[in-house]
């Protein structure tokens, strides 16, 4: 068992760049986002369409794909490295407001690092992932808890058995979809490892049925997350799960996304990825 609890702290913290960097900085001045966003509505409507990686990137094919769930066809959005050859995947999973650009982003940024990447789209029982993001937002209410973990580790099989897929499946998920990430843990036997951000924990009882291992990352601002950390850990242990968790003290929850300026750490940001990368190379190959 590696068992590993970091705490770290992030005294020299760089802002995001251009547009995000002044309204994140307007914000403490203005004091607050939505104070911010009045005095520069230009710059907060921009953000949501930044995106690291371009969806016509040449070294990438990108598709979206359809794939048998429980029980109907859930959409997703697939990229993988251009070319021939096999490759370990990893099934990206959403936060609340559905399979968006940015997660679409962050798929594209982990076929870029040698993987087949799936962003499935949680809301396609329900006609797929709107436009508005309150619209998205409430429809999550709507959805079957059982079988969206059902749909969740359809995907796991859907990309054991692609073709150019060595067989070796990761999961990673933020927010909401960092609870999926640990459900579809709890649930796959067959997953290598998976890498929740910020997620609400499993039911201890349900722990023992994790076979992967597990790098799982909190904000150490995100009380309502983080007041489930010890009983995880502690069922964790007495599982004997592979597990390491990192704390980032300071960053707040969400802190991942880069399209969000009221929430986005760029350094714990940088540091979780280069983290996760390094874990699946490990656990993936």
């Amino acid at each position: 068992m590696d068992s590993k609890l970091v705490r770290n702290s992030m005294e020299s913290r760089t802002g995001l760049l251009g547009r995000r960097e002044f309204l994140r900085d307007l914000a403490g001045i203005a004091g607050g986002a939505a104070a911010a966003s009045a005095l520069f509505p230009v710059g907060a409507q921009a953000l949501p369409d930044v995106q690291l990686v371009p969806a016509d990137d040449p070294r990438l094919q990108t598709e979206k794909i359809e794939y048998d769930g429980e029980p109907g066809k859930i959409r997703g959005y697939f990229a993988r490295p251009k070319g021939e050859g096999k490759w370990p995947a990893v099934v990206v999973i959403h936060e609340n407001r559905g399979l968006n650009p940015h997660t679409e982003d962050v798929a594209r940024r982990v076929a870029l690092e040698g993987y087949l990447a799936v962003a499935p789209d949680a809301l396609s029982p329900l006609g797929g992932t709107p436009a508005d993001v309150d619209e998205a937002r409430s429809l999550f209410q709507k959805l079957d808890a059982t079988a969206n973990v059902k749909n969740f580790v359809a995907a796991v099989r859907y990309l054991r058995s692609h073709p150019q897929s060595t067989g070796k499946v990761a999961c990673m998920g933020f927010c909401w979809g960092g609870g999926v990430t640990n459900q579809v843990a709890v649930h796959a036997p067959d997953l290598a490892a998976a890498v929740p951000f910020y997620g609400m924990q499993p039911a201890p009882q349900d722990v023992p049925e994790i076979k992967a291992a597990m790098l799982i990352h909190y904000a150490g601002n995100d009380e309502r997350i983080d007041a489930g950390i010890p009983a995880f850990e502690a069922a964790l242990k007495k599982a004997k799960v592979d597990y390491r968790i990192y704390i980032y003290e300071g960053a707040r929850h969400a802190f991942f996304n880069d399209t969000n300026p009221q929430t986005y750490d760029k350094a714990a940001a940088e540091l979780a990825w280069e983290r996760t990368i390094a874990f699946f190379k490990e656990r993936l190959g």
